[in-house]
């Protein structure tokens, strides 16, 4: 009998690692209508974000800029994905969401209309097992909520 936790885990494992060795949207967007820079001083990750918002103000286009942690790649490369086609509220949903997520593990408010797309974000669940590595990992969150508030800094502390 094979081990299933084990084979997903090796799965979300994999996962992180490709977003984090080959980030998807890691470049800047010129054109961006907001921007933040984010921090997590405990560690060093720092990265800027670009979102590029359409007339109507869903999310037409996200990208990232930065250095740190696999995790914290991988969250920014992941969270960049989701979030193109949003409305700032529903961003904002999916990153409340995220952070319950990383934090216990489980996320019993990722229902409704969010499930898709946290579903994807799964991988990095197993960030709740090393207190430490969660603000890796809910730091491109709190960047993305930065620049939705018009703020220019965000920090994971």
């Amino acid at each position: 009998m094979t081990d299933l936790f084990g084979d997903l885990r090796d799965l979300y494992q994999e996962v992180i690692l490709d977003h984090g060795r080959k980030p998807r949207n890691f470049r800047r967007l010129d054109d961006a209508t907001l921007t933040a820079r984010g921090d997590n001083p405990m560690c060093g990750d720092r990265m800027e974000l670009f979102l590029k918002t359409a007339p109507d103000g869903h999310i037409e286009d996200a990208a990232f800029q930065g250095r740190g942690c696999a995790i914290s790649m991988a969250s920014a490369s992941l969270m960049t994905e989701t979030v193109k086609g949003k409305t700032p509220a529903q961003a904002k949903q999916m990153g409340e969401a995220f952070r319950e997520l990383a934090m216990t593990g489980t996320c019993p408010h990722c229902g409704g209309d969010i499930a898709d797309d946290m579903e994807r974000l799964t991988p990095l669940s197993g960030v709740h097992e090393f207190p430490s590595r969660v603000k890796c990992a809910t730091l491109a969150w709190h960047t993305l909520n930065a620049a939705l508030d018009g703020a220019k800094e965000a920090s994971s502390e």
